[in-house]
């Protein structure tokens, strides 16, 4: 799981071209929005079809759900892992 949370890290800073973070400096369990990493709605989509690109998952049309899964670089992590199309790597 630890190489998935460092990917998912490169990928926040990638796609959401975060000039002054690295992702070694994203904290794992840290909020990513409001507080933490203090992202914004607007982030939240581009890292969704960030991560729909990547690693082929879907969204929730729930929105409260999909909230849940952006709660952090963890939750995304488990998110992404439970739900890749079978054999995906």
């Amino acid at each position: 799981m630890q190489a998935l949370e460092q990917e998912i890290k490169e990928l926040i800073v990638s796609a959401l071209s975060l000039e002054d973070v690295r992702p070694q400096d994203i904290e794992t369990d840290a909020p990513l929005f409001v507080e933490g990493l203090g992202l914004d709605s607007i982030d939240a989509l581009e890292l969704g079809v960030a991560l729909q690109k990547r690693y082929g998952v879907a969204m929730s049309a729930d929105a409260g759900q999909t909230r849940q899964h952006f709660t952090s670089v963890a939750t995304l992590a488990r998110f992404v892992a439970a739900s890749r199309p079978r054999g995906a790597a």
